[in-house]
């Protein structure tokens, strides 16, 4: 995102009448899990972000610093968006572009300290120079000891033209992946030359998300694939953009549950290529907003949903767009105006005889960011948590000091539900809880009184947080973070760091189901054999620590590995992804009996890895689904299969992928876990 209008104006507006009263709570009370033995890892300082812009004359007004540092911002990215391929740092100039007054790069810089935050820098890939860009390190890490740490070459690289969508600047002839990858190796060695602390990254696409998926006119794979075979080895993290549309901001807010498998893809992308590295480098979220209703209610609840949703699922920094942007269009969200505004706060801005609040009036989202405050911050475990409501959202964090959070998001406009909240791992005081509400009536987010008798009841629309503290008595050291030493078809091995400041008598291995804990192994050393796992599954584990007293540790950061196919099996499958367009593709399934014996008649299942995953069409095979299980069977003409590899069944299929795409990773010829090709 590049623009936004810059008109102000004086006009209020005129409100219709307030919504009606919400329905009455619901009889039984929606049952909420928090297990504090499972972690999700620790929130970063580089959490809690946002976008500025060199075309918001505002962005380092004296009341951004001091909204921002209240809703915890620690990431304040620049030059904005699009802008970042046509800005020239040392002329402070933008090809083709509008640059405000007060915005060079040293008034931003300013603003960053006093809020507190550090800068995400994007260098200039589309019009500029590896050279130019090192030049800009030169002068903010040695010239003004700054020490900008993070700095993306490009932004949404990808919207160039390759594909079709061409709002990206990109003066490069070749606008490929390859091109693309071929100049960021030359930026990091450029720009790690004049400070080799800094940390270089690489656009990526959100998988699921168009471009995902295509391969462009000369290329052999699409973007991710292309770009990261090359880079993987050098970059120190990987930037995604987060959209996610709809036709309202509830549509939205009800894509975040994509955002998990999205990050998971991209996970596996880096694992594939950065294999051992993976682990060392980062993901980031540095774009986020629903696109739709932006300033409104709802989407306040998708800034809080979003930001919690990504960090627990291994993103290191979320960036809003934006700081101020400008109205698109009026309309009216749950008896309020929403000028489609993309800014956490007001730029002021009219359309025609309707206009903004004042400047820096902080709009809806700003507020479900603000949320988070009460939720936890850096140096907070973040811990595995449950609804059992789709219209209620949680999130949970043990905080440094022994306290524990949990976030109730109701999502229903209408109806107020009672919440009973179920502890695993922590075992909460007497004390009454503390409560922070952001509801409808409330100017702030809100300290209220917690309930003297019965359940905490989430109003409509709103943002609940209740923090319990800890009855007495500790816990032990915590482990390191492990890390998976070996893997195969039916075992892992996992090792870690052993506990600080104590002498467990034993670490345990928990697995993650939900916010359920599944004891997979224990061990007296530092590494456990974890064994019986079913081949080409996913999991994801902590490590604890238990003492001589009996008491549990706070979780290890957690780790995720998948299983291999087997290495032998009288069976092959080959799974192949031929083309895809973002939401849907075509994939071909090869199936070999290496058997000493033929196969007349054959059925194979497999299982997609994310929901949004199903096959819509299909031939030289039938093919059945429910759920995320895919039962196929043979067709009259392919139903015999030679023995030793002699003869081979091939079907294909269109499919839809309503997010992440990711292969199948388990495959069962009548019954028989086969190979993967």
């Amino acid at each position: 995102m590049a623009t936004a209008l810059a008109a102000a104006g004086l006009v209020a507006a005129q409100h219709p009448a307030a919504a009606e009263p919400a329905e009455p709570a619901q009889d039984a009370p929606v049952e909420v899990s928090v297990n504090a033995n499972l972690g999700l890892g620790t929130i970063p300082e580089e959490a809690f972000g946002v976008n500025t812009a060199i075309w918001d004359a505002a962005m380092n007004d004296p009341e951004v610093v001091t909204t921002m540092s209240a809703a915890g911002i620690g990431v304040m990215r620049y030059p904005g968006g699009s802008y970042g391929d046509i800005y020239d740092w040392e002329t402070h100039t933008a090809r083709g572009g509008y640059v405000a007054p007060n915005t060079e790069f040293d008034t931003f810089m300013r603003t960053v300290r006093a809020t507190g935050a550090q800068p995400m820098i994007i260098a200039n890939y589309g019009t500029g120079t590896p050279e130019k860009a090192a030049e800009w390190v030169r002068y903010a890490n040695v010239t003004n000891d700054y020490g900008v740490k993070y700095w993306e070459i490009g932004n949404e690289v990808y919207g160039n033209g390759h594909y079709g969508g061409g709002w990206e600047e990109d003066d490069h002839p070749d606008k490929s992946p390859n091109e693309y990858a071929r100049n960021l190796l030359a930026y990091a060695e450029a720009m790690k030359a004049v400070d080799p602390t800094i940390e270089i990254g690489a656009v990526l696409t959100t998988p699921g998300d168009w471009p995902d998926g295509i391969v462009g006119p000369g290329d052999s794979a699409d973007w991710n694939n292309s770009v990261l075979s090359a880079v993987a080895d050098t970059i120190d993290f990987a930037i995604v953009h987060s959209y996610p549309g709809g036709a309202s901001a509830d549509e939205a807010l009800d894509r975040v549950s994509r955002l998990p498998g999205q990050m998971r893809e991209v996970r596996r992308l880096l694992d594939r290529y950065a294999g051992e590295r993976s682990a060392e480098i980062g993901i980031a979220l540095t774009e986020v907003n629903s696109n739709v209703q932006q300033n409104s209610r709802p989407n306040g609840l998708f800034a809080a949903d979003v930001y919690m949703t990504a960090l627990e699922n291994g993103v290191f920094n979320v960036d809003w767009w934006n700081t101020h942007n400008g109205p698109t269009e009026v309309n009216w969200v749950d008896g309020e105006i929403d000028f489609n505004d993309a800014g956490l706060l007001s730029s002021g801005a009219c359309m025609g005889d309707v206009c903004q609040p004042p400047l820096h009036t902080p709009f809806h989202p700003y507020y479900g960011i603000k949320s988070l405050t009460t939720l936890g911050g850096p140096g907070d475990t973040m811990i595995a948590s449950a609804s059992g409501s789709e219209d209620v959202s949680v999130h949970a964090v043990h905080q440094a000091d022994g306290d524990l959070s949990v976030m109730l998001i109701n999502k229903d406009p209408d109806r107020s539900y009672p919440v009973a909240i179920d502890y695993s791992g922590y075992t909460p005081g007497a004390q009454a809880p503390v409560v922070h509400r952001y509801a409808r009536g409330d100017t702030d987010v809100t300290r209220v009184p917690a309930p003297e008798n019965g359940p905490q009841v989430l109003p409509p629309y709103s943002i609940t947080t209740v923090t319990v503290s800890p009855r007495g008595g500790g816990t032990a050291p915590a482990p390191g973070a492990p890390r998976v030493t070996a893997v195969d078809s039916t075992t892992a091995t996992v090792s870690w760091p052993e506990s600080t400041g104590g002498a467990p008598v034993r670490y345990e291995v928990y697995e993650r189901l939900g916010a359920n804990a599944q004891l997979l192994g224990t061990s007296t050393t530092t590494s456990a054999t974890l064994r019986n796992l079913p081949p080409g599954s996913e999991h994801t584990v902590n490590v604890l620590a238990r003492d001589a007293d009996g008491r549990l540790s706070r979780p290890s950061e957690p780790v995720t590995f998948t299983t291999t196919s087997p290495r032998e099996s009288s069976c092959l499958v080959a799974y192949r992804v031929d083309n895809g367009w973002g939401s849907g593709f075509v994939a071909t399934v090869t199936v070999t009996n290496l058997g000493d014996t033929p196969v007349d008649g054959w059925t194979l299942d497999f299982t997609w890895p994310e929901a949004g995953q199903s096959v819509q069409g299909a031939w030289n095979a039938r093919v059945t689904g429910e759920g995320r299980r895919v039962h196929v069977t043979n067709s009259e003409h392919n139903a015999f299969l030679a023995p030793n590899g002699g003869s081979t069944a091939t079907f294909g299929f269109t499919g839809a992928n309503g997010g992440a795409n990711p292969l199948p990773t388990a495959f069962a010829l009548n019954g028989t876990v086969c190979r993967t090709a």
